[in-house]
């Protein structure tokens, strides 16, 4: 529970991964890719309850052992490549009320931001309660600068390819952009159950330095994940 709110901790994961057979639980600096999420969302002691969604036996198993719940086997028709995330989580939500549990808030944390920790979800909280949110999404800066990217013409022609003005600017003269994460959703119930989508009018960003906003989607992306978490251990 956070400032009286009841909150759950959802967190989706998928057996099938195509870029990364077995992703969510393969193994990160020794321990497996879900457990760093869900280690984080325990220490945090916001969620009154923390659900993993998963089609997958051994993703369950290794979620409950490091703590987690898994009340149900995701069924096969939200499971697949074209399964929409959203639908995963409203299956979740729809448990809940099913089993007469109640939440004011429910935040979505992805097994694949390993490097997000506790405070940086009670941060999210903090804003959310601050700005009197209906949604809370975590971001980061960008690394390349959209303002340097464009398409090309099918000939591969430069010509046009950056505004005027960016060629006669230094890079720490451009405006600040940032991505979404995909580290944090944080959001009221009836808000996301009701428009399903985190973005409204009432959501607020939640900034996060780039060294925790990794994530990780691909065999590249575990091999620096371990160099990182080296680095994050030997400190």
């Amino acid at each position: 529970m956070y400032q009286g709110k009841r909150v759950l901790g959802f967190i989706p994961a998928r057996a099938g991964s195509k870029g990364v057979p077995g992703k969510n639980i393969r193994l990160l600096a020794g321990k497996p890719l879900i457990s760093y999420t869900i280690q984080a969302a325990k220490t945090s002691g916001i969620f009154d309850f923390l659900m993993v969604s998963t089609d997958g036996k051994e993703i369950a198993d290794t979620a409950v052992k490091a703590g987690a719940e898994v009340p149900f086997i995701r069924p096969p028709e939200l499971a697949t490549d074209d399964a929409k995330g959203i639908d995963v989580l409203f299956h979740g939500m729809d448990w809940c009320q099913q089993n007469g549990m109640h939440f004011h808030w429910v935040m979505l944390l992805q097994p694949t931001s390993p490097f997000r920790t506790a405070e940086d979800i009670l941060n999210a909280c903090e804003i959310m309660e601050k700005q009197q949110a209906e949604a809370v999404v975590s971001v980061c800066e960008v690394e390349d600068h959209p303002w340097w990217c464009n398409t090309l013409p099918d000939d591969h022609c430069l010509h046009n390819f950056l505004r005027p003005e960016v060629s006669r600017m230094n890079r720490q003269d451009l405006p600040v952009y940032y991505k979404i994460n995909g580290a944090i959703y944080l959001a009221e119930w009836d808000f996301i159950y009701q428009k399903g989508t985190w973005y409204g009018p009432h959501t607020y960003a939640y900034i996060m330095p780039q060294e925790r906003s990794f994530d990780i989607d691909s065999l590249m992306d575990f091999e620096i994940a371990e160099v990182l978490m080296k680095k994050l251990h030997d400190q």
